[in-house]
């Protein structure tokens, strides 16, 4: 049975150490519910792979500003005050990565490909002690696959099988990052008994996903809001 009918059990097994996937892109489409429950578990020297950090309130920067980030593989960390001060300070570690590389790691990773070459970050300081090959004349840099101990995912729609539907612009990380976690969570506004969905919409089979949780009051907090004068 993969349905969890808490944050609690759903977030079962995460351990101080562990290496979390979390979905989302900004603040469109992160397990808002999910991060609320790790705060809440307490656990810490977390390395978390995701595109960014959320911002010093709210997503995954409310368990940065707690202590409980170690390390961050991100490609985009601009929008956090309190990241640029824990990595000029020295107390987080960063990978930065460029946006489609870290994509495709993770996509590799779901895939079971270890390595690839990308043109991506050749000749810059990204690519310095690392191994650069040429192919029909242009040069790329190899990198290697991502995958985590477990992926945190958001959803509009799963049934109990854990066949998941994403809303838009939120299936951005969250599609690839369910593939390539050893656990795969997934909380979801709606939740449907199999058969409830027509297949051919289905975004991420339910094979990936082991533990699902409806959740509900989602904030889907505008990360900067940009109106007329």
């Amino acid at each position: 049975m993969k349905v969890r009918n808490s944050i609690e059990k759903a977030l079962e097994g995460i351990g101080d150490g562990a290496t979390l996937m979390v979905g989302g892109f900004g603040l469109v489409g992160i397990p808002e519910k999910l991060i609320l429950g790790l705060r809440e578990k307490g656990v810490k020297n977390l390395t978390v792979i995701s595109n960014n950090c959320g911002v010093d309130d709210f997503g995954l920067g409310i368990l940065l500003k707690n202590r409980q980030i170690r390390k961050m593989i991100s490609s985009y960390v601009g929008e956090n005050k309190e990241f640029e001060r824990q990595y000029l300070s020295g107390e987080l570690e960063v990978e930065l990565v460029p946006q489609g590389t870290l994509a495709e790691r993770i996509r590799a990773g779901g895939a079971g490909i270890p390595a690839f070459y990308t043109p991506a970050g050749v000749g810059t300081p990204l690519a310095e002690g690392r191994e650069v090959r040429s192919f029909n004349g242009k040069e790329y840099l190899m990198e290697t696959w991502l995958s985590a101990d477990f992926a945190l995912v958001k959803a509009v729609r799963g049934d109990s099988s854990g066949n998941l539907v994403y809303n838009k612009t939120s299936r951005n990380f969250n599609p690839m990052m369910a593939t390539a976690g050893k656990t795969t969570i997934a909380e979801v506004e709606e939740l449907l008994e199999v058969g409830g969905m027509d297949p051919a919409t289905v975004h991420t089979p339910g094979i990936y996903v082991q533990r699902v949780i409806r959740c509900e009051n989602y904030e889907k907090r505008i990360e900067r809001r940009t109106v007329r004068s």
